[in-house]
């Protein structure tokens, strides 16, 4: 047996194409090689099964090993192998897929949709690393001949009879100087370990060496002995494999710990697994989150037929629960998966979809059954449920039921529980529901403390997100607004029929408003005269709600840029009802006026953090001449 010829492509720039642009990692070609030797595995043990093939199977498992000196990598299996004809359709055609024929003679078999092309572009991923590719192959059928092929990287091949004995197909690389980095052990382990981890058949990749017990020496000691051990480097049976009804808490967090060595042990998992209207295993774990979410995306890792492909998966997984952590496994995505084909691909969007429903009805059941260990691990995933409830409607459909708001008691209310606690006292006099919060319960408490002594309760907002979630939540309930509890004074925040009187005459509101005003001299602070509780402060500064928020979310890049550059203005509420505002209207030394005004002003702004650097010093120095 000997023939030359060419490769029956359709380009001679195959190759220069498949170096350069099919692949952009170029040690995905182990992972290419290395899942087509299991294919070929796993298709003599269904052949073997169904009886189609009656000979031993032997110990079915893959092999890479690699040598340095002669600079080669090698993969071979004990699977199907081939003839010198099916090398001829199936490497040197391209466009035939090892695939078709097999599933065609096969199609009644129950595992035929999980077969892949045994060969495919995969295998030319050899090229991107390799001067010279050869194949050394026996089929498994009966009387075959062995088939030996070999290939420099160009259109021309050469097939001779090959020298292998036994059932099977191994593959040498010749690794061209850009590949020389692939010619180490770390290395080969480091991509083994990353893409097929968990692939079902062993994959041996040389040895590992162990201390066994041998006897005893003179003194009645252990001795013990090396022993030479095969080095597999995965696990054939991942708990995404196995029924949840196999699986005990601890090996979900066994499995959790071997996905992320340094992490949490999780809060809790979903088992998935869907086999209609399409494929899907997997188990997705909820780490804690507290505040820090941006550093928690990018571990979910997806998986076609427990090859791993990526953990960019924010085309498959809808973008709140990228927060999620786990193993997403669907045979429908192919291994070479692009963008283009995950934002159009119908069981993409079916898979997202049913990932969403699944994660509602966990957290739903969670509520559900034990709303007190849900109200405990509230803290770690309501920046994950809230992130979700702005981010996806359908989401927001079930999570409206156990989305919880705590307020500064720490007390937590689902939207419908609170709702019917404070309509009481924080309806306006349009009907409108007015919900307080606070972002910074300690900077904020005096005005905590005014709005509790009104009756009203203070929720708290204080995770990343929540500047979104209120508007959210706005948009979907009904006649409600949010206020933050610093937005105005307390008799201000909820408009009510019953605002108190005013103790000052017209000239002595004209004279305290023109007092404060020339002793604040501030562009961005503009004086306001009230009539509010004689206990309030006798002045409050504040910043409208509605620009506060705009200028928040343009900090945190929400689109509201032309916010964003416009400058800070504040309200200076005068309590006209205080007795120091009294005594200033009262004054008749100006100067004392001034000091006391500034005094009451600079009060103002220390209570919200914001008398910094020489104005503060000046108030320290005021502050001593005048109890002084």
């Amino acid at each position: 047996m000997q023939e030359k010829g060419t490769i029956s492509i359709h380009t001679e720039n195959i190759f220069p194409i498949i170096k350069k642009f099919l692949y952009s990692d170029h040690e995905i070609f182990l992972r290419e090689l290395v899942s087509n030797a299991v294919d070929a595995t796993q298709k003599i043990k269904r052949l073997a099964l169904s009886g189609q093939y009656t000979g031993e199977l032997g110990d079915l498992r893959v092999e890479v090993a690699f040598d340095e000196d002669k600079k080669t990598i090698t993969i071979s299996d004990n699977g199907l192998g081939m003839t010198a004809e099916e090398i001829k359709k199936y490497i040197n055609q391209i466009a035939f897929s090892g695939a078709a024929e097999f599933v065609e003679k096969f199609k009644d078999s129950k595992d035929a949709n999980e077969i892949i092309g045994r060969f495919g572009l995969g295998f030319y991923s050899a090229f991107m690393v390799a001067d010279q590719v050869e194949i050394e192959t026996l089929s498994y059928q009966e009387g075959a001949t062995p088939a030996h092929w070999t290939c420099d990287g160009s259109t021309e091949f050469e097939i001779t009879e090959g020298s292998l004995a036994e059932r099977g197909t191994e593959i040498t690389l010749h690794i061209n100087k850009d590949g020389e980095e692939f010619l180490s052990k770390h290395r080969l382990q480091e991509i083994l370990d990353k893409y097929c981890k968990f692939l079902p058949v062993p994959i041996k990749f040389g040895t590992n060496t162990q201390q066994e017990e041998d006897g005893v020496d003179e003194e009645a000691k252990t001795k013990y002995k090396s022993v030479e051990t095969d080095n597999i480097i995965n696990d054939t049976n991942p708990i995404w494999t196995k029924a949840p009804a196999e699986l005990k808490d601890e090996d979900y967090l066994n499995f959790y710990k071997q996905l992320y060595p340094f992490s949490e042990d999780p809060l809790f998992w979903i088992h998935l697994n869907v086999d209609y209207p399409f494929n899907l295993t997997g188990v997705l774990y909820f780490p804690k989150l507290k505040n820090d979410f941006e550093m928690q995306r990018n571990k979910i890792k997806l998986y076609s037929r427990q090859v791993f492909i990526t953990d960019e998966v924010k085309d498959i997984v809808p973008e709140f629960l990228m927060l999620l952590h786990g193993v997403i496994d669907s045979p429908d995505i192919p291994l070479n998966v692009s963008r283009s084909f995950l934002q159009a691909d119908s069981n993409v969007k079916k898979i997202n979809s049913y990932i969403t429903k699944k994660v509602a009805e966990k957290l739903a059941d969670l509520f559900k059954n034990d709303r007190k260990a849900f109200e405990d691990k509230w803290s770690d995933i309501g920046l994950f449920v809230k992130y979700g409830a702005i981010s996806d409607d359908k989401f927001y459909d079930k999570a409206e039921n156990f989305v919880l708001l705590t307020n500064t008691k720490k007390e937590n209310f689902t939207l419908a529980e609170y709702k019917e606690k404070v309509a009481p006292e924080q309806t306006d006099k349009d009907g409108k529901l007015v919900y307080i919060y606070t972002n910074d319960p300690d900077k904020q408490d005096a005005f905590i403390q005014s709005a509790n002594k009104k009756g009203y309760d203070v929720l708290l907002m204080n995770s990343p997100i929540d500047n979104h979630f209120i508007g959210h939540i706005e948009h979907k309930l009904e006649n409600t607004s949010f206020k933050r509890v610093d937005a105005d004074v307390a008799d201000k925040l909820i408009a009510k029929e019953d605002a108190p009187e005013h103790i000052l005459t017209e000239e002595q509101s004209t004279k305290v408003k023109a007092v404060f005003e020339k002793a604040i001299n501030r562009a961005a602070y503009k004086v306001q005269l009230e009539s509010l509780n004689p206990e309030e402060m006798p002045v409050t500064v504040t910043m409208d709600e509605f620009m506060r928020r705009m200028k928040e979310m343009a900090a945190m890049g929400g689109g509201m840029s032309f916010y964003g550059s416009m400058p800070d203005n504040y309200k200076v509420i005068v309590n006209g009802n205080h007795k120091l505002i009294s005594r200033i209207a009262n004054e008749e030394n100006e100067e004392l006026q001034t000091q006391l005004s500034k005094q009451a002003f600079d009060l103002a702004l220390l209570s919200q953090g914001l008398l910094t650097g020489a104005e503060l010093t000046e108030f320290v120095t005021r502050s001593v001449n005048l109890i002084d």
